[in-house]
């Protein structure tokens, strides 16, 4: 039998697909986590950011794969523990099976990483997909959420809270949007990613101008200091940023990028206006604190 929140959530997709199930599915659980971690406490001292942040809280039209947070304040000690159980004991109530292993670091850093998985037949089915939805998926696929924690979050910025209503409701503490494109701003200009171009960079950064959020420079040279990609010595301004976005604008791949962010968006046409040309007009639209 499903559970009455599930059917409430399900009645806002159009599944028709093994995919639409699949992403309907990683969205639930993905909202199902952040329900158990207010439970937890987890908000009195982290805050929510990144795509999927958008996507729930903002509109952004783009599927997002990962949980990303922040601590509010740097702290060396964390353990995930408290919290991995309250995510199992919200997702069990409402039927799903799901495991969590926190990831093994291979080099030393500030993010504390963990996955959540999930069996994909065993939990469409507990969805309600029809049996020829369930027969497509190869048996031994998992669904993967991955959750991500910054123990040492950069300079400072400007929090608030969001209620998110399904499957609980339940109060997020997120960074404000102005912070989050100054965090997006740094990803686009310096994130290394297995020498693959980002796409979904691009795309969200189009979104915070069209959406009129400004960007809090004096967050992104923060940012900057930290990752160790700009002197502290050196102020920053309008004109530092304009040299280093044209410097990532004229070496960006479009068409890679367009191929990057294809699987995450529902309608391809908004790619077609893509061009060098286009991000640079952007970014002379763009609204900077």
């Amino acid at each position: 039998m499903i559970h009455q929140a599930i059917k409430d959530l399900l009645g806002k997709y159009n599944l028709k697909s093994t995919v639409d199930y699949e992403n309907a599915l990683k969205e639930i659980i993905q909202q199902a986590t952040l329900a158990g971690l207010w439970r937890a406490g987890f908000f009195n001292h982290s805050a929510f950011y990144g795509g999927t942040a958008l996507r729930i809280f903002y509109g952004l039209q783009r599927f997002s794969e990962d949980l990303d947070f922040t601590l509010l304040k740097p702290q060396s000690e964390f353990n995930f523990n408290k919290d991995f159980v309250a995510i199992e004991e919200e997702l069990s109530s409402l039927g799903f099976s799901v495991e969590i292993s926190e990831k093994k670091k291979s080099i030393e850093s500030n993010i504390e990483s963990a996955f959540i998985k999930a069996d994909t037949v065993i939990n469409i089915i507990q969805v309600g997909a029809p049996a020829d939805i369930v027969n497509l998926i190869p048996k031994g696929k998992f669904i993967k959420v991955k959750f991500e924690v910054d123990l040492n979050p950069p300079g400072t910025f400007e929090t608030e809270n969001k209620f998110l209503l399904e499957p609980i409701p339940c109060s997020i503490k997120l960074i404000s949007p102005s912070y989050l494109f100054a965090g997006k701003m740094h990803a686009m200009l310096f994130r290394k990613w297995k020498n693959r171009v980002k796409g979904r960079d691009w795309y969200d950064f189009a979104w915070f101008v069209r959406m009129g959020i400004p960007l809090e420079l004096k967050h992104l040279y923060s940012r900057m200091v930290q990752s160790q990609k700009y002197d502290k010595r050196n102020k920053f301004r309008r004109e530092d940023l304009m040299e280093l976005f044209t410097f990532a604008i004229n070496n960006l791949d479009v068409e890679k990028a367009k191929r990057d962010v294809l699987p995450f968006i529902k309608n391809s046409n908004e790619l077609d206006i893509w061009s060098q040309d286009y991000f640079k007009q952007l970014f002379e639209k763009m609204i900077i604190n």
